[in-house]
């Protein structure tokens, strides 16, 4: 007769694990860690791109310019505005119910914040088109039109790598590759897409409310 010598691990009860932590080593998942530090490095960069806004707010005579005053904040801008805050909660409702294993409400949150994110680019798209084709104002419009468009046009960038996001998310889920325990993808996409949603807020506010 001999003694079994194995030692076994202790099993951490399934409602204490929780995806984005690593319960052997302790602390952050590396890849959701390493999706806070690119955001981190991104809040620098539009920081960068709203302090060069406010200098030339600060600076020039007149700010913005005459005559643009058709950028209004009611109507297409608030419009998509809506659209991206309702995308942001229903990343949220996805994100809660793949952290209580269903897979299905997952899928369909993911869904629609995808629609709703393409929707917000088709919007921002088609402004771009009314501002040049009716209004000519461009990237070369002056120092207000190159603000305009590098800091709204980088947050599109933003929004499309977002997208791009959500397409993997939606085809990896509806494979079934996402569990209770295991959907640290799916955490990731979810900070990428709040943060998004945090900077077009602001440059709502800044670009077409404040001025």
């Amino acid at each position: 007769m001999t003694a079994n010598t194995e030692v076994l691990e202790p099993q951490m009860p399934e409602e204490e694990i929780v995806s984005g932590h690593d319960p052997k080593r302790g602390g952050m998942d590396p890849a959701l860690l390493g999706m806070m530090l690119f955001i981190a490095s991104e809040v620098m960069f539009f920081a960068a791109l709203f302090a060069a806004y406010f200098n030339a707010k600060a600076t020039l005579p007149v700010f913005p310019p005459e005559g643009t005053e058709f950028l209004d904040p009611m109507g297409l801008p608030l419009i998509a505005t809506v659209i991206l805050l309702i995308s942001s909660v229903t990343m949220q409702w996805g994100t809660s119910r793949i952290r209580k294993g269903d897979r299905t409400g997952l899928n369909r949150a993911v869904t629609i914040t995808l629609i709703l994110g393409v929707i917000f680019l088709l919007m921002q798209a088609y402004d771009y088109y009314e501002l040049i084709t009716h209004h000519d104002f461009g990237i070369d419009s002056g120092v207000y039109g190159t603000l305009f468009y590098t800091l709204t046009g980088f947050h599109g960038a933003h929004v499309l790598g977002g997208v791009i996001g959500l397409v993997v998310i939606l085809s990896r889920g509806l494979s079934g590759q996402f569990t209770k325990r295991h959907h640290v993808a799916v955490e990731s996409v979810h900070y990428y897409w709040h943060f998004v949603d945090v900077v077009w807020v602001l440059l709502f506010l800044t670009i077409y409310v404040l001025k």
